[in-house]
């Protein structure tokens, strides 16, 4: 019966989102995940790529009988799906944004490589996963912290070593680098980001600012 038949070009299509998936995966599980260790942008990483790809690959053939408003249709599809990079509650890290672009992008390359081979489409996200790869490799980058100073005579650059001792003792970490933002004389207190090294292993280690409602997580 025709109605339990695939035809060719779906077949083709679930070869390439089979290989979209797996690449996603090694992406997020063993570049991005194995560095961050953030569990709450890992079901966003897999999830939204799969669905992007299934949007992708229908807009094209159900547009396909169109002919001169295919093309419209899908740049205009293409920029809704690019535009939703800002559906977010929380201010995304520059980061975590970097790694939806790619995943996003990744799946609408597979979903519209038809008439492209197998090879060419393989050899495509091996040069995504590459360069990615490299980029975790030769730029390295410090996680931060925000931290409630209580020594300001401390945050002046003339004992700025001082001040690298100190957090170095009480936060048992390697500093890098303190940045000094608000002073509050009034309490004798400093907002500081210290950026160190090592892993990052808290959600909110990137925060720029802590408003009520994450505090009252604490």
């Amino acid at each position: 019966m025709e109605l339990f038949t695939f035809t060719n070009g779906y077949l083709m299509m679930l070869v390439r989102l089979t290989i979209s998936v797996l690449v996603t995966w090694i992406i997020i599980d063993r570049l991005y995940y194995a560095k961050s260790k953030r569990r709450d942008f890992y079901f966003t990483f897999m999830l939204i790529p799969i669905a992007i790809f299934f949007i992708v690959f229908f807009m094209i053939f159900v547009l396909e009988d169109m002919k001169g408003k295919t093309s419209m249709g899908v740049g205009i599809g293409l920029f809704g799906i690019f535009s939703i990079m800002r559906y977010r509650t929380d201010a995304m890290p520059v980061r975590e944004m970097t790694y939806l672009f790619v995943i996003i992008a990744l799946a609408v390359v597979n979903a519209v490589a038809v008439g492209v081979s197998l090879c060419e489409v393989v050899v495509t996200n091996l040069v995504i996963v590459l360069a990615v790869w490299l980029c975790e490799r030769l730029l390295k980058t410090h996680p931060s912290k925000l931290v409630q100073y209580d020594r300001i005579d401390l945050i002046v650059p003339e004992r700025r070593e001082e001040l690298i001792a100190d957090l170095e003792k009480r936060l048992g970490l390697k500093v890098e680098k303190v940045e000094v933002g608000a002073v509050d004389f009034l309490r004798d207190m400093a907002m500081l980001k210290v950026h160190y090294d090592g892993d990052s292993s808290g959600s909110v280690d990137k925060e720029i600012k802590l408003t009520k409602s994450r505090l009252s997580e604490f």
